[in-house]
């Protein structure tokens, strides 16, 4: 593999640093942080339910509300950031500039400051409705409970960021599609094709994960399954888990969708990889080494990054 010249460095740094400035990479990256967030507080459940056989939220009021407001909480962050990038690829793949210029990390953040604004409030009616009652949390509240039934999971969680993703994920590569009429430079068109791609394929996955669980939820909470009807009850709840299961991977298959999606993506984790990882392993055995054998020549070569 031949060594890279310093023009080739220049470019590459100049595409890496295009990418990581980019806003629609900034809807990544906070959807990034909700999805861990919403992960670890799925792993402190499944733990908690582990070490004590039964669930802590059915008994301890503050877990009970707690972990039901951080779900619904990092749910609407992140179904948003789905929706925003999907927009912003629209906007900034757009033929007309006046559509065009409206893509701006400006507007990237006062959306993402405004989505995390509105979803706290949002969990604030978790905090006051939910309660334990006969050893179970749930919200007892029959306004509230019509709320979640008929507009947070069919619609808010469900069916709402599906059709806005979906729609501006279309048109966003109907509009890649033409871009090569654009008079701009070819690193910009290319990374917009990356984008667009990651976008793309990310939103069609969150269609997948997403569809059964909202169509699960509205026959659940609109058909109103036959309580005293075992089998019926046994076949809803099987597949309630299932879906639920599939639903969940929204929060962790982000990264393996970009890797697999985009080739800019996989360069950049290599050279992060090998450059903040691989070279301090290397120091850390030459440092070793060196602590080993104090008194033997030593000869610093630098292996470089080859980047492909």
């Amino acid at each position: 593999m031949a060594s890279l010249t310093a023009t080739d460095i220049l470019r590459i740094s100049q595409t890496y640093k295009a990418f990581r400035n980019n806003q629609c990479v900034l809807y990544f990256v906070t959807e990034s942080i909700s999805n861990i967030c919403q992960l670890i507080i799925y792993f402190v459940i499944y733990v908690l339910i582990t070490l004590n056989g039964i669930d802590p939220g059915n008994s301890t009021l503050f877990w009970c509300k707690f972990r039901a407001m951080m779900i619904a909480l990092c749910t609407v962050i992140s179904f948003s950031t789905i929706c925003f990038s999907a927009c912003d690829q629209y906007l900034s793949t757009n033929l007309q500039f006046n559509i065009r210029k409206l893509s701006t990390t400006k507007l990237a953040q006062i959306l993402i400051f405004t989505a995390i604004v509105i979803s706290i409030l949002h969990v604030i009616p978790f905090a006051i409705f939910l309660e334990i009652r006969a050893s179970l949390c749930r919200v007892f509240n029959p306004i509230m409970s019509q709320y979640l039934s008929f507009f947070y999971y069919p619609i808010l969680s469900g069916l709402l960021p599906i059709f806005i993703a979906s729609l501006f994920s279309i048109l966003a590569y109907h509009n890649v599609r033409r871009i090569v009429r654009r008079q701009i430079p070819i690193v910009r068109r290319r990374l917009d094709r990356q984008l667009t791609a990651m976008v793309l394929v990310r939103v069609i996955t969150f269609v997948i994960l997403t569809l059964p669980y909202a169509i699960q939820r509205m026959y659940t909470y609109l058909a109103k399954v036959d309580q005293s009807n075992l089998f019926l009850l046994a076949i809803n709840t099987l597949a309630a888990g299932i879906i639920s299961s599939f639903f969940n991977l929204n929060y962790a298959v982000s990264f393996y969708i970009f890797i697999a999606s985009s080739s800019r993506f996989r360069r950049q984790v290599k050279h992060i990889l090998l450059k903040n990882c691989w070279r301090r392993l290397k120091q850390w055995f030459s440092c070793n080494e060196n602590q080993i054998h104090p008194n033997m020549p030593t000869q610093l070569v630098d292996s470089g990054i080859e980047l492909q």
